[in-house]
């Protein structure tokens, strides 16, 4: 479950400047030192950055109120940039999501804007999707990932490769105790299934929604931090009740991590454990140790994209070049 599973997530460095634009559609950016790291890093690397004039807004704990962000997001369609980037993530997109402008988000997507973002932002990625069908990217925000005192290289060759349309997969190392998952041959796949998911509390929030896709035979991955695996539980019940795990034909758990077990009260009962009681619950195998969520090393996936997905021993491959 953890990102030690993963082993070298596969992605190459390429090079050539692009247009990034950096917008803040939900929480208030606080940590502004790695704001401004993630925007120097951007421009070191050679691309040009245009930040939203309202990315360092403020308003409650949002950046600014819901129409100055709603703005933001209507101005990042309109920047003709290569890549649209979120400053964080946060609180904010669920309380606007039906008063997101998908059409225009997916018409910068066809006209070329990559929307790229995690957490939070889970939200508008599953609007988008459900509204239009077109693919946006889970990848690095601004500040926790380009903004860290040094930038993860994995992350960084993967949105290169992104940047320069290379992106055509991500591999890695699934933990020992996946193997139960497989089938006698030791393989799986899927072939064409939709790649989908993100922010594990953000998924639960839209269920019953019109802004959560209804996707059979899909891929779905998931990843959450700062929740106690009780709670990651309940989220994945959630699902389960809904019928939505049944009807994928993969889970993918990326990290779940910035929690604290209990002393003494717990007793033994952990991720480990949760991911154990979900597959005793579900036929739709589940896989772990994705690498992707609240972590350094992030590989980006195109969500909604239709993907294909192979296990070998302990070797997973997530493929759409």
């Amino acid at each position: 479950m953890s990102q030690g599973h993963t082993s070298s997530p596969s992605c190459s460095h390429s090079h050539g400047p692009r247009h990034i634009y950096i917008y803040s559609p939900s929480s208030a950016v606080r940590d502004k030192a790695a704001f401004r790291r993630g925007v120097a890093r951007l421009e070191a690397l050679g691309h040009e950055v245009e930040i939203d004039e309202a990315a360092l807004s403020r308003h409650m704990r949002f950046a600014g109120d819901d129409a100055t962000r709603l703005a933001a997001i209507g101005r990042a369609a309109d920047s003709g940039a290569d890549v649209a980037l979120i400053s964080r993530g946060g609180y904010g997109l669920t309380r606007i999501v039906g008063e997101l402008p998908v059409k225009k988000i997916a018409k910068a997507i066809e006209r070329g804007t990559q929307f790229v973002g995690l957490s939070d932002f889970t939200a508008l990625q599953m609007a988008v999707l459900a509204k239009t069908g077109a693919t946006t990217w889970a990848g690095p925000a601004l500040g926790e990932d380009f903004g860290a005192e040094t930038p993860d290289d994995i992350m960084e060759a993967c949105f290169d490769d992104l940047l320069v349309g290379h992106g055509e997969g991500a591999g890695w190392r699934l933990p020992v105790g996946d193997a139960s998952e497989l089938p006698a041959s030791g393989a799986f796949k899927v072939k064409g299934g939709t790649l989908w998911g993100g922010n594990l509390n953000v998924i639960c929030a839209l269920v019953g929604t019109p802004f959560l896709p209804a996707i059979k035979g899909g891929i779905l991955f998931l990843e959450d931090a700062n929740e106690h695996p009780y709670r990651i539980e309940r989220q994945l019940t959630q699902l389960l009740n809904a019928g939505i795990i049944g009807q994928q034909k993969a889970v993918l758990l990326g990290s779940f991590n910035r929690f604290k077990l209990v002393p003494g009260y717990d007793r033994g009962f952990n991720l480990k454990t949760v991911v154990e009681w979900m597959r005793s619950k579900t036929k739709t195998p589940v896989f772990t140790g994705l690498p992707f969520g609240h972590v350094p090393t992030k590989v980006l996936l195109p969500v909604g994209q239709k993907v294909e997905l192979m296990v070998e021993g302990r070797d997973a491959l997530i493929y759409w070049g």
